[in-house]
């Protein structure tokens, strides 16, 4: 989405710029870890410019680090909490020409296709050595100096047995990680099978990046939309200017703007968004041939959505009753923020006569009636999910 940050500005004049503008409570957590992610793209910058093959460079190499010397940050908290914001305005500000912000579920899932495809060309004999570590490392380093994760998480025992040798290799090849998750680096793999050949990873991550715990004094987006109705019926003017003003609540008033997301070569058009809110009608994500990847994508990069003009659905929308179900599986298990106006309450928004769709709605009319309550906008444990 545009933003008013570019490469060289900083996070800390961003944020306090949000603070004056009423979009944000100010916070002296987060402006503790704007500080720190501004220090680290000082670090960055000087780094670069040491590397700069100009007449200065002998000037500025002996006082600038080096990149295996530059520490990244782990970011841990609580949802809600400001983590994702400050790392993007972070990113966007990064002077590194070879950065990457990616959702690590989908870093590592590039991982896996690069190990197979080495693997692949072993076997076919266009490359040589067993070991797939090594060359991925490469090329994902030559890829990016600076990588930016978002969720940082670790759920598969496939992603396990291979962090701390991959990490091992992108840090030794100078890669400056920034991340975000919801436990501290200790609590990664919790529980996990055969954990023990997990936590060399964890010394490796403690030995190239700091940790903040950013315990701000309250999540920001329950107090954007405290008070406010978040399912909204009939349709009609009154429901459309209620949800107006729950736009401007969620948003501070600030000026939305359209914006893209990439998934796989094309793009997802977004209607107006602002930080981390996007606003989209049913026939953006339900008549658009949209699939599941693009709802996740969705949900991944925007923590509060509002979808407006949901109509009843009757006979001949297969396509789209489908994918509301799939969207509202997606913002509910990515426990997204959501606001809806819609035409009937959830319970009568599906009326076909036919189709397998009936029964799979009756879990979507339960979802949007827990997403609209005050304990889903707390950000408490969804309830046993149907099946």
């Amino acid at each position: 989405m545009p933003e008013r940050i570019r490469p060289g500005d900083q996070v800390a004049t961003r944020y306090r710029e949000l603070v004056r503008e009423g979009a944000i409570a100010d916070d002296p957590a987060q402006r503790a870890l704007a500080d720190k992610l501004d220090e680290i793209n000082r670090a960055v910058a000087s780094m670069r410019l040491a590397s700069k093959s100009s007449s200065l460079g002998w000037l500025f190499a002996k006082k600038a680090p080096r990149f295996d010397q530059v520490r990244g940050l782990y970011i841990h908290g609580s949802v809600g909490r400001g983590k994702t914001m400050l790392m993007d305005f972070f990113f966007r500000a990064c002077p590194a020409r070879r950065k990457r912000r990616a959702h690590f579920h989908d870093f590592m899932a590039d991982v896996h296709d690069r190990i197979a495809a080495h693997r692949a060309a072993l076997k076919a004999g266009e490359v040589k050595g067993d070991d797939p570590i090594p060359p991925v490392a490469r090329a994902i380093s030559d890829q990016a100096r600076v990588l930016c994760f978002d969720e940082f998480t670790v759920t598969d025992i496939a992603d396990a047995m291979i962090l701390s040798r991959l990490f091992t290799a992108l840090f030794e090849r100078g890669v400056v990680l920034i991340a975000t998750s919801n436990v501290p680096p200790h609590d990664l793999y919790k529980d996990g099978l055969n954990r023990g050949l997990f936590t060399p990873f964890i010394d490796v991550l403690m030995a190239h990046t700091d940790v903040f715990s950013l315990d701000a004094d309250r999540d920001y987006r329950l107090g954007r939309l405290a008070h406010t109705p978040l399912y909204m019926t009939p349709l009609g003017p009154q429901t459309d200017m209620a949800m107006e003003a729950a736009w401007v609540k969620i948003t501070g008033g600030i000026g939305a703007a359209p914006a893209r997301i990439a998934v796989k070569g094309r793009h997802i058009e977004v209607p107006a968004a602002v930080l981390d809110a996007a606003r989209f009608s049913f026939a953006d994500l339900c008549e658009a041939p949209l699939g599941a990847r693009d709802h996740l994508a969705i949900a991944r990069q925007y923590r509060t959505l509002m979808v407006e003009n949901v109509p009843v659905i009757g006979d001949g929308r297969r396509n789209e009753a489908k994918r509301f179900i799939n969207l509202i599986d997606t913002l509910y298990d990515n426990r997204n923020k959501l606001v809806v106006s819609a035409d009937a309450q959830p319970d009568a928004l599906y009326q076909a006569t036919s189709g397998t769709e009936a029964f799979e709605f009756e879990r979507t009319a339960s979802r949007l009636n827990e997403m609209r309550s005050e304990d889903w906008l707390a950000g408490g444990q969804p309830l046993a999910r149907a099946s």
